[in-house]
């Protein structure tokens, strides 16, 4: 009984932890990455403002910040979370890897969500006399919509992942609580408790995610 009286604390405010880094970082992911998968969109080849050179170029930054695993990508940013930061240790900290890795992530399926849009759309809007903004205003965010927020779900699962992993070398959260408390010990109740809380967590993002897509759909 006393073990579970120091156990469920810790608990509590790893899950306060996790949830922090994971809101910071999705707030950040989402201002960040929906412009980039924006600007990857508009410029493509035969696009609204085609910049081939720009295009290729964020292309290769996508996708290289998409091939590299979190775990080294929390070592190679260590300078630049330091720098931001003052520290690479806590949860405010993990913030700064967690964000890098997930806006080429969202980037990309934005780009697929908004290149979903019936083109026919975009040349109706350009023949009223529509300015090319305009048409990501009023057209091509509008119409992806739904699509947009199963891409924001995707992601803010996925940060969830990457912030366990992020617990595991200090970035504190429910990682670093399973690793201390469950896995140095020998606590497997402690540990498989961890893995349902995550689970439940991904559920009722998931769950709040397909919601919001279907309720867009029917405006």
């Amino acid at each position: 009984m006393s073990d579970w009286t120091r156990v469920w604390p810790q608990l509590v405010e790893a899950t306060g932890e996790t949830l922090y880094m994971v809101g910071v970082s999705a707030l950040l992911t989402v201002l960040l990455g929906v412009p980039l998968g924006i600007l990857l969109t508009v410029t493509a080849p035969g696009a609204l403002t085609p910049r081939p050179l720009l295009n290729r170029f964020l292309g290769l930054v996508v996708n290289l910040g998409r091939s590299l695993p979190f775990i080294i990508l929390l070592f190679l940013v260590a300078p630049v979370t330091r720098g931001i930061v003052g520290t690479t240790i806590g949860s405010t900290a993990a913030i700064v890897p967690l964000t890098i890795g997930a806006v080429p992530f969202l980037a990309r399926l934005v780009e697929t969500s908004l290149r979903e849009v019936a083109p026919g759309k975009v040349e109706a809007a350009m023949s009223m006399g529509a300015r090319r903004r305009d048409v990501v205003r009023t057209v091509l965010l509008p119409e992806a919509r739904p699509s947009l927020i199963a891409g924001i779900t995707v992601t803010v699962v996925a940060l969830i992942s990457y912030s366990a992993m992020a617990g595991a070398v200090g970035g504190g959260g429910l990682g670093d609580f399973a690793i201390r408390f469950g896995y140095q010990q020998f606590r497997t109740d402690i540990t498989l408790l961890t893995v349902v809380l995550l689970l439940v967590i991904v559920q009722a993002l998931q769950w709040a995610g397909d919601h919001w897509a279907r309720r867009l759909a029917h405006v």
